[in-house]
């Protein structure tokens, strides 16, 4: 399945505006809020030069990347965790995904209404991660009531839970974020039982006009602030750019990039720092019939990588072949890199790299 990231913010932020660019998927953007229903869902297609050169360095016949599903959610407004607007709906999809990209607006623009009256960025994060934790205190507090009747059995693991719990209560109160708790290994299991909101990993797309690319404005400045505090990365993207992108031929596209400063869209570093975000990694699979990209996270194993192809391979894995893909590029093919000594033959411990092209050997 594809990683999904949703695009959250408050109404009119450029939100649905920016998902329609990257994914072309048609979802609806008007000036209100709420036009935003139930979560559009866009397949992205991961753009990776590395994967164009594998498949004409093989002829391949079919060239596949890997995928990002963006989710448009419905903008949250003030009082969501609570119910208000559609903060119930809100609420139920952004549990749903593995990391949050949060568009926040960065533009002046009368014609297109705010839904406070005014662009003020800090306000408009503070509101999205004040209902986020409001949500995950409730829930939080609702498991610390279950986990104290349960510990009055004096069994030490019980009470080592509510203590937990109610740690995490303490923390959440204070308005901080769940992601900048402490869990140690032991409490791991729990952690994810709790599958806290505010425990997600979260990008900040600065939405600003055409005129302040490359490096943003004020306005940027104040979210890059917030977001340093946080641990948090920032991308200064524009909607109406990606959108009019979308509708140029790829020789004007980067003319038009050029023109403003950028070697790449917007959704290039989009999926960049989602990646880095989400500790993920790109290997491959090449020759005559088809070139893959996959993605795994970093750390894993061969045999997992190999699972990620299908799981017979990860059961009766054997060996991988391994070719870097600075080699493979270089000596122009998996026969040449052999030749070469560039080809290694790695077992089950093998820690897979960014850039491996493998060959997985295994029993059925």
């Amino acid at each position: 399945m594809a990683l999904q990231v949703g695009l959250v913010g408050l109404p009119n932020v450029g939100k649905s505006t920016l998902f329609n660019a990257l994914s072309q998927a048609g979802a609806h953007a008007a000036n209100f809020p709420f036009a935003t229903i139930d979560p559009n869902v866009g397949v992205v297609s991961v753009p990776d030069a590395r994967l164009d050169r594998l498949g004409q360095l093989n002829n391949s016949v079919k060239v596949v990347p890997t995928a990002f599903e963006f989710l448009d959610i419905a903008g949250l407004v003030a009082g969501a965790s609570q119910g208000e607007g559609l903060g119930n709906q809100f609420l139920a999809h952004i549990r749903e995904v593995d990391a949050i990209c949060s568009v926040v607006r960065c533009f002046e623009d009368d014609d297109i209404i705010h839904v406070e009256g005014r662009v003020d960025p800090a306000s408009d994060m503070e509101t999205i991660l004040t209902e986020l934790v409001l949500k995950d205190l409730d829930t939080a507090e609702k498991r610390l009531e279950r986990a104290r009747r349960a510990a009055k059995s004096g069994d030490k693991a019980l009470l080592a839970e509510a203590t937990f719990i109610d740690d995490v209560v303490a923390h959440l109160a204070q308005g901080l974020p769940a992601r900048t708790i402490r869990v140690t290994e032991p409490q791991q299991r729990l952690w994810r039982e709790l599958s806290l909101l505010t425990a997600k990993p979260v990008l900040y797309a600065a939405n600003v006009g055409e005129d302040e690319l490359p490096d943003g404005n004020a306005h940027v400045d104040v979210v890059r602030k917030i977001a340093a505090e946080e641990g948090a990365e920032v991308v200064v993207i524009s909607a109406q750019v990606e959108a009019e992108l979308g509708e140029l031929a790829p020789e004007e596209a980067a003319d038009f990039l050029a023109s403003l400063g950028l070697e790449r869209p917007g959704l290039h570093r989009l999926i960049e720092h989602a990646y880095e975000l989400l500790g993920l990694i790109t290997f491959f699979t090449s020759g005559p019939t088809e070139t893959r990209a996959w993605t795994v996270t970093r750390g894993s194993t061969a045999p997992q990588a190999a699972g990620k192809i299908h799981s017979d391979m990860e059961r009766g894995f054997i060996r991988a072949e391994v070719i870097s893909y600075a080699d493979y590029d270089a000596l122009g093919s998996e026969a040449a890199a052999r030749e070469a000594g560039k080809l290694r033959v790695e077992g089950k411990d093998y820690v897979v790299a960014d850039g491996d092209v493998l060959h997985i050997r295994f029993n059925v």
